[in-house]
């Protein structure tokens, strides 16, 4: 079976490199580490979780490590594999991108737990509203899959509304991430009204524009 992404040094490069030094760090965590270690932060940056050194060392490079593998599988799983030649540059971005978030939000909870006083509270929204306003650039350039984007019924029955709902999609993950980043500048409860209306926009908003444009080309064809 041919490679749908044809994996090159040039393309996995990035993330091999995150994902050793998310290694190295792990090693260096799971020895420094004090216990218990703060694993959890409230809207307002306090901490209200804790775990033990260990788990908190290895979970996040375990899930980095399966996120690789994860994105290296899905182009042999779906059925419209043939479609990833025309997005290949975009699929790998997506997984460089998924590896570098977890990498940062891996080190500053790890420095976080050593002592060092990070405002998770600011940082925490900030990189997700970076992670939205990227995606928002990168899927404009998804073509039609069922793993990577927004997979609605209608989007997947009709190439058309695939692509103009990801036009708009770009748009709005890339207003909803800024929202999300200014969020850090506001108290813990409004950083909570925030990520409901952000959230609940791209949930809710997103497939209803993607049934829109597939009835209207329905009712297009029909009068035909």
């Amino acid at each position: 079976m041919s490679n749908p992404i044809k994996p090159t040094f040039k393309t996995e490069w990035f993330s091999l490199a995150l994902i050793i030094l998310t290694a190295i760090a792990a090693v260096y965590f799971w020895q420094k580490l004090p216990m218990p270690v703060p694993i959890h932060w409230n809207l307002a940056g306090e901490v209200d979780g804790y775990g033990s050194p260990h788990m908190a060392a290895v979970i996040l490079p375990l899930m980095t490590l399966f996120i690789y593998l994860l994105f290296l599988v899905l182009p042999y799983l779906d059925p419209k594999k043939e479609q990833y030649a025309n997005f290949a540059a975009t699929y790998h971005h997506f997984k460089n991108l998924m590896i570098a978030f977890i990498f940062v939000f891996y080190l500053l909870t790890g420095v976080n737990g050593l002592g060092y006083k990070i405002n998770m509270g600011v940082w925490a929204p900030l990189l997700i509203g970076l992670l939205f306003v990227i995606l928002g650039c990168l899927l404009k350039k998804v073509q039609s899959n069922w793993f990577i984007g927004i997979r609605t019924p209608w989007t997947l029955s009709s190439e058309t509304v695939w692509n103009k709902t990801h036009q708009m999609s770009g748009r709005v993950f890339i207003l909803a991430g800024i929202f999300m980043g200014l969020t850090a500048l506001v108290p813990g409860v409004w950083k909570l009204i925030g990520f409901i209306i952000a959230i609940g926009l791209l949930v809710a908003a997103l497939p209803i524009y993607s049934y829109f444009l597939y009835a209207r080309e329905k009712k297009t064809q029909s009068k035909m």
